[in-house]
């Protein structure tokens, strides 16, 4: 494992400083920023209507599959943040695995990540829950136009004030769990009562041939019933956002991991009995299989107009949320990468508002590569499909390289500080990995060119800086280590400004 040296004459003063920040992270509060990042009402109404039309209904029970999965590669990174608990991101975690150019190749990983999976949580909230809440046609200009808006709004109130944006993430997380719940609950009675409640739908194929329905697939074809794990693949991801308040976390090598595998485990529950009351309301699956907003539509059926469109608001302000958080996390990582000199432009993205004390600068271009990427893509009548596809694409990698890295760095790694998984750590390594590699199988599927176009435009665009970065710095060793500072909780103190770019390597 690498030395973790800086080589930069200001390290000492970052560390004194980080040796004063509090560690005030609860266990609860551990767990709700995974609970929140992860957003299953964002990911089921963003990829229930892809899945009813690759997979039909029975499509749902591919979620406890990804659950499974998911769950392995949480224990994994739960002990990779049990043995290293470092605040940074995966750019840091794999810069002290292996190097800092390693390092370099995730964080930028991560950036293409978090562009394009804001994009598809925001589009959500205009293509699958605003024209069934104030009864318009949803179009591709509308929904472009107001994803649009959505992301300004987010933008703005990052930039102004994190303070009242993470009120606002506390409060949503809240909204969250206690909404979900209830929906569920009145999904389940009120379709009782009305003996609406249809659980042939269950293992119904809808419009899909019962002819090859489980097959693995072809080279370029995946199989029906394989391609609805995207539903899960896509919702279940981010639960490792935890870890970059370890260490501001008590006792953050218990803690964290913990949070981590709760959360998967607590929203696979809640998501497989939304799955299962919805499913169960459609009605008919192949007349709601061509709706542009499946469950919105049957909420409002099943529950009227009133109790239906504010259990939609409550959604709305979920996903709002979501994507409140994914801009946050990709300013930050921006904001990260430029102070340590190591990411395009960063001579402008690394400063702080001395006004607002916010990374302005950087929440401004996070923002403006989201509506570059959201132009791109959003006239075309299969926006939402390519958008959440690519971002359940590059988690995918991000997850398998994290974790083979983990597999081969394990027994060099420092001991564990709390978490551990024992005897338990081979099995749980061997699953995790034939999991991802299954997951990543479904990706050489047709449907899935555009996504594999953006992570490969992305990937060039990359390669080009870093070849640029080596080569103006000496090769492999002008990337030093980078600095380790505790971002989440320095910006949320707004003490950026203290945190000034080093001189260059």
């Amino acid at each position: 494992m690498s030395k973790n040296t800086t080589g930069r004459p200001a390290s000492s003063h970052h560390a004194s400083q980080h040796d004063t920040l509090k560690r005030d992270v609860t266990a609860f509060q551990s767990f709700a920023v995974a609970f929140g990042f992860v957003s299953i009402a964002t990911g089921i109404f963003t990829a229930y209507g892809a899945m009813l039309s690759t997979s039909g209904p029975m499509g749902i029970w591919t979620w406890p599959v990804v659950v499974v999965g998911q769950l392995m590669v949480a224990l994994i990174l739960g002990s990779l943040a049990a043995r290293i608990p470092v605040t940074g991101y995966v750019y840091q975690w794999t810069s002290r695995i292996s190097n800092p150019v390693f390092g370099w190749i995730m964080g930028w990983i991560s950036f293409t990540f978090l562009a394009i999976v804001l994009c598809a949580v925001d589009y959500t909230i205009a293509s699958t829950v605003l024209p069934v809440l104030f009864g318009y046609e949803g179009t591709t200009m509308n929904a472009w136009w107001i994803t649009s808006l959505v992301i300004v709004a987010q933008a703005v109130m990052i930039a102004f004030s994190t303070k009242f944006t993470q009120r606002f993430n506390a409060v949503a997380v809240t909204i969250q769990l206690v909404g979900m719940i209830g929906l569920v609950v009145l999904l389940f009675a009120v379709g009782a009562i009305n003996n609406e409640l249809d659980f042939a739908n269950l293992t119904s194929t809808g419009t899909i041939g019962a002819e090859g329905y489980y097959a693995f697939g072809e080279l370029t074809k995946a199989g029906p019933w394989i391609m609805g794990t995207l539903l899960g693949a896509f919702t279940i991801v981010g639960f490792e956002s935890a870890a970059n308040l370890a260490e501001e976390t008590r006792e953050p090598a218990r803690v964290v991991p913990k949070a981590m595998w709760q959360a998967v485990l607590s929203l696979g529950i809640i998501g497989m009995l939304f799955l299962i009351a919805v499913t169960a309301l459609l009605g008919d699956p192949t007349a709601l299989g061509a709706s542009a907003t499946p469950i919105a539509d049957v909420i409002t059926r099943v529950l009227g107009p009133i109790v239906g469109n504010f259990l939609l608001v409550l959604v709305v302000i979920s996903i709002f949320s979501c994507g409140l958080v994914i801009l946050l996390s990709g300013t930050r990582l921006v904001w990260a990468m430029s102070r340590d000199e190591r990411f395009p432009g960063w001579q402008l993205w690394h400063k702080i508002s001395p006004t607002l004390h916010t990374p302005v600068n950087a929440t401004i271009f996070v923002a403006v590569i989201g509506q570059v990427i959201l132009a791109l893509f959003s006239q075309q009548t299969d926006a939402l499909f390519s958008l959440f596809s690519a971002a359940t694409l590059l988690p995918a990698i991000i997850y398998a390289v994290t974790v083979l890295m983990y597999a081969a760095k394990r027994h060099q790694l420092p001991p564990s500080q709390g978490f551990t998984l024992g005897a338990w750590e081979v099995p749980v390594l061997v699953l995790a990995i034939a999991w991802l590699a299954f997951e990543l199988a479904i990706f050489r599927d047709a449907s899935f060119a555009k996504p594999w176009s953006y992570v490969a435009i992305m990937f060039a665009i990359g390669a080009v800086y870093l070849g640029y970065l080596l080569v103006s710095r000496g090769g492999a060793n002008g990337l030093k280590m980078p600095d380790l500072i505790a971002i989440d909780s320095i910006l949320d103190a707004d003490r950026g400004a203290e945190y000034k770019s080093a001189p260059a390597e």
